[in-house]
């Protein structure tokens, strides 16, 4: 495992290091290589905003960040991102994390696809929906430095990644569409299934059973 990436030290305590196992033990290449640059990535933001952050809960939130679309994390009826910050809260309450560190990472996770929120949170939840946006769908990629950005994909090679994961995130959930109601995975199922429609809200609403 590379000490320093960009210019960022790769967090290399126990607790670092037993999170990067799991994620090699039941992850993929696909998997494990996107983690460390959305790591990275918003490592380099946190630097550059010059603001104090936990560097090790940021690493290990990327590194679980995906573990939720996995066949031994993922459940039959919750969302990817709980599965996945749900195993983050397991993991760190074996080591004796403070319950408010757990909380930010459990967060960090969770909301890692949910717009307009996350990146009003604490800052390390900011931070993994930043990096993640930048290597999902090139958010600010033109505003990320292109030497350090070529640094991050030489250490971790994006080896077609955008042919790969959104495949990667409907062998994920695809056994749970209803999970994608009200937030952007829909997208993913319906680019396999056309025909495929989740609840309505506005549906949802008028037949209720309320009267009025």
């Amino acid at each position: 495992m590379l000490n320093e990436v960009a210019g960022i030290k790769i967090p290399d305590s126990i607790l670092a290091k037993d999170a990067r196992d799991i994620l090699r033990e039941h992850g993929n290449d696909l998997l494990w290589n996107h983690s460390n640059r959305a790591f990275l990535f918003g490592a380099i933001a946190g630097k550059k905003a010059n603001k104090k952050y936990d560097l090790e809960l940021l690493y290990i939130s990327a590194l679980f960040h995906d573990l939720g679309l996995t066949k031994e994390y993922s459940s039959p009826d919750l969302r990817f991102e709980v599965d996945g910050a749900n195993a983050a809260r397991s993991f760190l309450q074996q080591y004796h994390v403070p319950d408010e560190s757990i909380r930010l990472v459990w967060d960090a996770v969770a909301l890692h696809t949910t717009v307009g929120i996350a990146e009003h949170k604490e800052f390390e939840v900011s931070l993994l929906n930043s990096g993640v946006s930048l290597d999902v769908i090139g958010k600010g990629f033109e505003q990320f430095p292109a030497d350090l950005r070529e640094e991050i994909v030489k250490a971790f090679p994006r080896n077609n990644f955008k042919q790969d994961i959104i495949p990667a995130f409907y062998e994920g959930f695809k056994h749970k569409p209803e999970t994608t109601f009200g937030n952007m995975n829909e997208d993913v199922i319906k680019h396999y299934r056309p025909e495929y429609k989740n609840k309505n809200f506005c549906e949802c609403i008028l037949h209720s059973p309320w009267k009025n």
